[in-house]
């Protein structure tokens, strides 16, 4: 039993099981988001209203594995001539992901520790994801990856969370969930899990050794 201190309490004892990172935000930089389009507009000089409005009509579908990377650049990009390849673009949209690797310590050391189990949670669409994972070196330390690509639906949905902690055979009550924002804690916290809200690698570390009564020596 470890005595713990987390989002959802303090100075509680509580037995964790199985842990859940989230990957964008967390791990490393976000796949993605609303930053690395923007540079996206600039690099290759897209009409920005245009490239949001089309980008937000397909990345629910895509993120939750619905339709492919090359569907989704039909809509939101290469529904014109442009004077850039589509392998350009890709390439480009690869090259923004950058691993947290003070975090990804973190991570490392807790799967040492034979009583946690750990996992991903997060939203991303399917290449990406894959790539992510290679590039991030984060494939020898999750059990698995939980993805909104691989399980049809993306946080904040309930049953994102309900559905992950069904595959993992785990329980709220004995999972921790960190993600770095906090409308997807919400839902899990709601189900009973255990939840930390990511800041950077040193808060987690300290969150982390107070909610699990352990220390991260090397972290």
């Amino acid at each position: 039993m470890r005595r713990g201190a987390g989002t959802r309490g303090a100075d509680r004892v509580t037995e964790i099981r199985h842990i859940f990172f989230d990957i964008g935000g967390v791990l490393g930089s976000n796949g993605w988001d609303r930053e690395q389009r923007e540079k996206a507009v600039e690099q290759f000089d897209l009409n920005a209203e245009d490239f949001q409005w089309r980008h937000e009509e397909v990345m629910g579908e895509w993120e939750e594995g619905s339709i492919t990377l090359n569907e989704y650049l039909d809509v939101a990009v290469f529904h014109a001539p442009r004077n850039f390849s589509r392998d350009e673009f890709i390439k480009f949209m690869y090259s923004q992901s950058v691993s947290n690797e003070a975090t990804i310590q973190i991570a490392r050391l807790l799967s040492r520790q034979p009583d946690f189990t750990l996992m991903t949670l997060n939203n991303e669409a399917e290449e990406l994801n894959i790539h992510r994972i290679e590039k991030f070196g984060i494939s020898q330390i999750f059990e698995a990856f939980l993805s909104s690509c691989w399980l049809g639906v993306r946080k904040p949905i309930r049953r994102f969370y309900s559905r992950a902690l069904g595959i993992a055979h785990a329980e709220p009550a004995t999972s921790l969930f960190i993600d770095d924002r906090q409308q997807n804690l919400i839902p899990a916290s709601t189900l009973g899990m255990n939840v930390v809200l990511f800041k950077s690698a040193t808060q987690l570390r300290s969150d982390l050794e107070r909610f699990l009564d352990l220390e991260l020596s090397g972290a």
